[in-house]
């Protein structure tokens, strides 16, 4: 009998692993599509190799950095687009090119299905499963973290540890790491664990795209963006392709401490939530574009 074919968006975590062991258990022939978004990640072999390890059919590895930052980072820069007037929907603007992608590669590989680990408590089950159905009406969506018996079993970080060490899947979250992250060309957002205390505040050494302000140069950097038609295409002179671009920025931006928020935020689904962002980049590419309007 020839197994339904399920295309689930993996980023080669912990969470996803798990998935695609427990999507292969429940019968799909599961293909793992990993987008690389700009996210610092492991080594690509390793992810293949993980995700083969966790029972995936197929590991798919596509770099879809120049079109995030062309066709979502860009034009939000156009709009302002600023959540509650703070964030800059970093993590929003990713998962819809995810969704498009899992689509395509339902259509090549006769998949019937998609999947995402999103919860049913935020944000991402929206964008993604919206996206998916804009895309195509009929596709099956799978969210395991919306199914009782995957959830009730298996509801916080260290019950899928234990699941990843009893089947073999190789992980580096740890207990000692109460956080969670999300991170792409755009951005890096933390959430949950201790973030969930709004009177903690975050541990120094959560950051990665920046420094401390406090530590940050004292003199100042004068910098001058070129745009055309809307969009950033130089800095100082020098032409750079879009992600290029933004990576450059983000560098800059982090050694001068830009781009940090901690903010609770609502949810579309009515709930409160703690997000604290680093967006150098796109900081800069928000108050430059600003100035010119």
């Amino acid at each position: 009998m020839n197994q339904e074919k399920l295309v689930l968006a993996y980023s080669g975590g912990l969470d996803t692993s798990v998935l695609v062991h427990w999507l292969a258990q429940q019968g799909y022939e599961v293909i793992a599509l990993c987008l690389d978004l700009g996210q610092k990640v492991e080594d690509l072999d390793a992810i293949l190799e993980k995700g083969k390890k966790a029972g995936a059919a197929k590991v798919l590895i596509e770099n879809v950095e120049e079109e995030f930052v062309q066709d979502y980072v860009f034009p939000s820069i156009h709009w302002n687009a600023l959540y509650e007037g703070t964030y800059l929907l970093g993590t929003s603007l990713a998962r819809p090119l995810i969704s498009k992608k899992q689509i395509e590669v339902a259509g090549r590989e006769g998949a019937v299905a998609v999947a995402h680990g999103a919860t049913g408590k935020g944000n991402d089950q929206v964008r993604f499963e919206l996206s998916y159905y804009a895309l195509n009406p009929n596709i099956r969506v799978v969210a395991p973290w919306k199914i009782p018996e995957f959830y009730k079993k298996y509801p916080g970080r260290t019950e899928l540890l234990a699941y990843a060490e009893k089947y073999g899947i190789p992980v580096k979250a740890s207990k000692e790491q109460p956080w969670s992250s999300d991170e792409n060309l755009m951005h890096i957002s933390f959430e949950s664990g201790m973030l969930e205390d709004p009177w903690q505040a975050p541990l120094p050494e959560m950051f990665e795209l920046s420094q401390s302000p406090k530590e940050a140069p004292v003199e100042s950097q004068e910098i001058l963006i070129e745009f055309l038609k809307g969009n950033p295409v130089a800095v100082d002179g020098e032409k750079f392709s879009p992600a290029k671009l933004l990576t450059y920025l983000n560098e800059l931006g982090g050694r001068h401490g830009i781009g940090r928020i901690d903010m609770v935020e609502s949810r579309f689904v009515g709930m409160k939530n703690r997000g604290v962002y680093e967006t150098p980049g796109g900081t800069i590419l928000h108050i430059a574009h600003r100035a010119i309007e």
